[in-house]
C-alpha cells in the first residue's frame, strides 16, 4: 500500500471558495466538516481562509492575493498541511506547492488519507489502495522519488523512457493488479451472501458519523466499533438479529458524505452491494446535525447513483438526546422563523408527513424510543417476509415489541 502520511498533532489550514455553487453559509458548513476530518485524520486547524471568486484560478485555486495571505500565515505559525475544500487539479496541487513549501492536501486526498488509517481488512485495505493509486496517476510528478522500485531488468525500460513514465508504468500496473483481486474477492462475497439463505435483509445507510454503528450494537447486542469521528466503520459488517421472534440480516455500511471522491466511489461500490442486495433500508439521520436535511439529500443523491433509491426505506432520526432548536423571538419583526427554529416535535410532524409515517425519532446512545423503533421495524420485516413466504403468516403476528 502506498505510505500513509503522519497527521498526528499537524498544525493546518483551510481553504475554500464562495461562488454562484456554493454560498457563504454553505462553504461554512463545509468547512465545519472539512475541519472535523482533519481531526479526525489527526491535524488540528490554526485557521480558515475562503475568499469569493467565480470560477477557481486555474493556476492556484484561489487568487493571488488570498495565496499571499495564506503563504504568509503558513510561515509564520509553522503549518504544516494546508487543506483545500474542493479537489484539485495536478497542475494546482504542484503550483501551490511550490508557493506555500508545506504539505498541501484536498478533501480527495484528506478523505483518501482516513480511509486508509481505518481500513483495517485486506478486502477494505485493498479497496483504499486501488483508490489511492487511481488519485495517485496523475499526479506523479515530483513524486516519482517516493515510490518503491518493484520492477526493473532488462527489457523492463524503453528505450529513453524518463523514471516518470516508469513510475506511471509500475502505478497502472499496480491498479491492475488491484482490480483483478477485488474482482476475485467481489465473487468470494457473492458466494457467502448467496449462502444467508432466505432470510430478511435490512442495511443501515446514512451520512458519516450519524450512529449507524451504535444503532447496530443496540439492535443486534453485538460490538461493533464505533466512534465519534467520521469514517468509524469502513468494513460492512453483518448481524443476524432478531426482533420479536422475527430474525432477519443487519448490516452496517460505509457512512456517505458530501463530495465523495470519485475514486472511493467506484472501489467502494462492492462494498455497497449490501445496499443492492437488501430487501428494507434504515436511513439513519443526525437530526442534532444542523445540516441534516442536506445530509439526507446527499445520501439520497448515492442512493440514486446506486439505482437503489425506490427500495422500501424507513427513516431513523438518531440522537434526539441532543437536538437544540434555536430560540425565535416573536417580537423581532424583522426576523422570519426558519427550520432551526423548529421544535423536535415540529420535526417529527414535518418528517411523518413527508415520509407517510415511515419515520421514527430516538436516541441509539441513551436507548430512548427504542421500542417504537423495534415495533416498527418488526412490522416492515414481517411484511416483507410475510410477502415471500405467506404460509408463515401465523408464526409472525401483529404484535407491539416490547423493551
Amino acid at each position: 500500500m502506498i505510505e500513509q502520511k503522519k497527521h498526528a498533532f499537524e498544525l493546518a489550514v483551510l481553504v475554500g471558495i464562495i461562488n454562484q455553487e456554493q454560498s457563504e453559509q454553505q462553504v461554512n458548513d463545509y468547512m465545519d466538516e472539512l475541519a472535523f476530518l482533519t481531526l479526525t485524520a489527526g491535524g488540528k486547524v490554526k485557521k480558515r481562509f475562503t475568499q469569493k471568486l467565480d470560477t477557481p484560478n486555474p493556476k492556484t485555486f484561489i487568487g493571488s492575493g488570498k495565496m499571499e495571505d495564506v503563504r504568509a500565515y503558513v510561515k509564520t505559525n509553522d503549518i504544516s498541511a494546508v487543506v483545500f475544500d474542493d479537489e484539485l487539479t495536478p497542475a494546482q496541487q504542484g503550483n501551490i506547492e511550490e508557493l506555500l513549501k508545506c504539505k498541501i492536501l484536498d478533501r480527495t486526498g484528506l478523505i483518501l488519507d482516513i480511509f486508509a488509517q481505518r481500513a483495517k481488512t485486506s478486502y477494505a485495505r485493498t479497496q483504499v489502495e486501488l483508490a489511492q493509486y487511481q488519485y495517485l496517476l496523475p499526479r506523479l510528478k515530483g513524486l516519482w522519488t517516493h515510490l518503491e522500485r518493484q520492477r526493473g531488468g532488462i527489457g523492463m525500460r524503453g528505450p529513453g523512457e524518463t523514471e516518470i513514465e516508469t513510475d506511471r508504468r509500475i502505478v497502472r500496473d499496480k491498479i491492475s493488479l488491484l482490480k483483478k483481486k477485488l474482482t476475485t474477492i467481489d465473487r468470494q462475497m457473492a458466494t457467502q451472501r448467496g449462502n444467508r439463505g432466505s432470510l430478511i435483509r435490512v442495511a443501515l445507510v446514512g451520512y458519516t458519523n450519524v450512529g449507524k454503528s451504535t444503532l447496530m450494537n443496540v439492535l443486534s447486542k453485538s460490538d461493533v466499533f464505533a466512534e465519534n469521528k467520521l469514517f468509524a466503520t469502513l468494513d460492512t459488517t453483518v448481524r443476524k438479529v432478531v426482533v420479536g421472534n422475527l430474525p432477519f440480516l443487519l448490516s452496517d455500511t460505509v457512512g456517505f458524505i458530501r463530495k465523495l471522491p470519485t475514486q472511493l466511489v467506484e472501489s467502494f461500490k462492492s462494498t455497497l452491494d449490501e445496499v443492492h442486495e437488501a430487501d428494507l433500508l434504515l436511513h439513519v439521520v443526525d437530526i442534532a446535525h444542523p445540516q441534516f436535511e442536506a445530509h439526507i439529500n446527499a445520501v439520497n443523491e448515492l442512493l440514486a447513483e446506486l439505482k437503489v433509491q425506490e427500495k422500501p426505506t424507513l427513516m431513523v432520526f438518531n440522537k434526539i438526546d441532543a437536538y437544540k432548536a434555536e430560540n425565535f423571538d416573536e417580537t423581532d419583526l424583522m426576523t422570519t422563523r426558519e427550520s432551526k427554529h423548529f421544535s423536535l416535535e415540529e420535526w417529527e410532524e414535518t418528517w411523518m408527513a413527508k415520509t407517510q409515517g415511515d419515520a421514527v425519532f430516538v436516541s441509539a446512545a441513551k436507548k430512548v424510543n427504542m421500542e417504537t423503533f423495534r415495533n416498527k421495524l418488526y412490522q416492515k420485516v414481517r411484511a416483507l417476509h410475510v410477502t415471500r413466504f405467506p404460509y408463515n403468516h401465523f408464526l409472525y403476528p401483529e404484535i407491539v415489541i416490547e423493551e
